[in-house]
Parts: structure tokens; C-alpha cells; sequence
């Protein structure tokens, strides 16, 4: 089948590889233009472009693509199907007339569940057992057209979202294989806009810890907000994100949400709402490092009654 695949992080190259492996004509790749990155801002590629340029084929990365310069460049490529990953950007309604059978995403949720732009991180966070990845066309509404095929998956118990979505790119291809293999045969189901729930945009905020909320609810942020914006707090004036973390319950005590309850050897615990507490594993002070809570409370000499969240 002849292709245009469009695409930009790394969750993408894997769904590239396997039209690729399948014997697809891939005539062309899309993707974000490169961006500065780093301390030294030096211009990095996206993961897709690396791996398209490896494999010869032809990369365009337009900085707007509601142009006619863009839509005509698109048309030219005379594609079946366009084939679009995490690209990053809403296709004009042009773009989704051109290719003579459409466009399909690989979305990483069980649609209508979870549309939008993070549905990864928001699932973990927000305690789903399961998700799963969907094939469907592309509408103008976001996220919203018909399914084409879906599998589900079981969302482990101390799975982050980078390892969750290294999972569902595995699947995301093996699904997006099948949909092409089958496509004359599959019969598009539509979604039922009453069951959608979303998965916005990330934003710095959304990872600032809420001690007052539950252990068990602050320990699905840490896992579900990686690998950015992550779980942070902050601590005698310096930010401290949380990479690895483990929740409890706690017994009945006088120490405010926020409180260092335990500060000694392997144990940090930080009370939190609800009667839990919430034990911190892995962390890493602004600037620095991640290391373990013990290499941290030797460095800061944290007590019991010192809080967390303060300014």
C-alpha cells in the first residue's frame, strides 16, 4: 500500500518499522521541525526523522501546515493512506480528503475513552486498570472517528507511563499491520460521543504533588507523570521531583499533609490525606541527579515534623 506515515516521538518509529517490514511503499515521512534541546540547545532530530532518514526515506518537516504550500505538498504524494503516530498537530480537513482511502491514527487508548493528547500518562494517573490501543479514520473533530480495530491491555500495578507506552507501541504496530491487512474487509464502527472522556494537553502544574490527596493517588502521579512534567514538590526552598515512590496506610497521628513523619537511614514518609503516608524511594533535587532517599536525607539532614510543599 502506498503511504505517507506521520509521526514524531520515539512510540511512532516502531508503528514506521513495521509498514516498512510489511512491504509498504512509505512515500514519504512528516514530522515535527527539529528543535533545540539540551543545555547547550543544540538542534536535535525527532525519533521518527532519525529513523526515516536511516532508511533513505523522504522527510518533510513543515512549520505550519495550514498553507498551500503544505496542502499541495501533501496531495502530491498521491498516497492510499496516510498513517499518522503522535504526529503532533490536527490535520485540516484537506489533508484528511487527500489520500484516496484516508487517514488512520494509531491512538493509545480504547476510544471514546481517553482522546486527546496524553491519554497514557492520564490513564495511570487517573487509576485504570486497563487501556489499550485504537485504529480508526481521522475526522475533524479530535479523536472522535470511526473504530477500525482495538486490543485491549492490563495496566501493571507499578508501571510507569514511559514503560506502559513502550508496551502499547509494540501493540499499536501488530494493530496498525493488522488494520492494513484486513482493511478491505473491516467494517468501521462510529463512537459514541456520550462515553468520550479526555486526556489533555500535560502542563507543569498538573505534576505538582497535593500532599492532601491520598498516598495511593500521589503514587499514581509519580508513575503516570513521567517522564515529564513528573511528580514534584518542593523542600527548604529547592524543587524535588519523585521518580519512584511507595504509598501505606497510616495510623492515626497528629502530622499535617506534607509532614516528614519518618526521616532515618532508607526510610523518608511523607503524611499525606486520608490516613496514608507515602514512602519516597527515588528522587532528584533541582539540577541534580536522581538518587536514592537515603543519599538524599544525608545530603539535607531532613527531620520529623520538617514539610513538604512549603515555599
Amino acid at each position: 500500500m502506498r503511504i505517507v506515515f506521520m509521526g514524531t516521538p520515539d512510540a511512532a518509529v516502531t508503528t514506521l518499522r513495521r509498514c516498512l517490514e510489511d512491504g509498504h511503499e512509505v512515500v514519504a515521512v512528516w514530522t515535527q521541525p527539529d528543535k533545540p534541546a539540551g543545555r547547550g540547545k543544540k538542534i536535535s532530530f525527532s525519533p521518527v526523522k532519525e529513523f526515516a532518514l536511516w532508511q533513505g526515506l523522504a522527510v518533510h518537516q513543515p512549520s505550519r501546515i495550514k498553507t498551500d504550500e503544505a496542502r499541495t505538498l501533501f496531495a502530491s504524494h498521491e498516497a492510499e493512506v496516510a498513517v499518522v503516530v503522535a504526529y503532533g498537530r490536527i490535520l485540516p480537513v484537506e489533508f484528511l480528503r487527500a489520500p484516496r482511502r484516508g487517514c488512520i491514527n494509531v491512538h493509545f487508548s480504547l476510544l471514546p475513552l481517553y482522546r486527546g493528547a496524553a491519554p497514557v500518562n492520564w490513564a495511570i494517573v487517573n487509576g485504570e486498570e486497563e487501556t489499550g490501543v485504537t485504529t480508526m479514520f481521522i475526522e475533524p473533530e479530535l479523536d472522535s472517528g470511526p473504530i477500525l480495530l482495538q486490543r485491549k491491555t492490563r495496566i501493571g500495578e507499578k508501571e510507569t507511563a514511559p514503560q506502559l507506552m513502550k508496551r502499547l507501541a509494540d501493540t499499536g504496530a501488530e494493530l496498525l499491520a493488522e488494520t492494513l491487512a484486513q482493511f478491505h474487509v473491516i467494517t468501521p464502527r462510529p463512537q459514541h460521543n456520550r462515553d468520550a472522556t479526555f486526556a489533555p494537553l500535560l502542563k507543569k502544574e498538573d505534576g505538582l504533588i497535593n500532599w492532601s490527596n491520598s498516598a495511593f493517588t500521589i503514587e499514581r502521579c509519580v508513575r503516570g507523570f513521567q517522564p515529564w512534567p513528573n511528580a514534584h514538590t518542593n523542600i527548604k526552598s529547592r524543587e524535588l521531583i519523585v521518580w519512584s515512590a511507595e504509598p501505606t496506610i497510616l495510623s492515626d497521628d497528629d502530622a499535617q499533609p506534607g509532614e516528614v513523619v519518618r526521616a532515618h537511614g532508607d526510610e523518608l514518609v511523607v503524611k499525606c490525606g486520608e490516613h496514608t503516608a507515602l514512602r519516597l524511594v527515588e528522587v532528584q533535587p533541582a539540577a541534580k541527579r536522581r538518587i536514592p532517599a537515603r543519599d538524599f536525607l544525608n545530603g539535607v539532614h531532613l527531620k520529623v515534623g520538617d514539610r513538604f510543599g512549603e515555599s
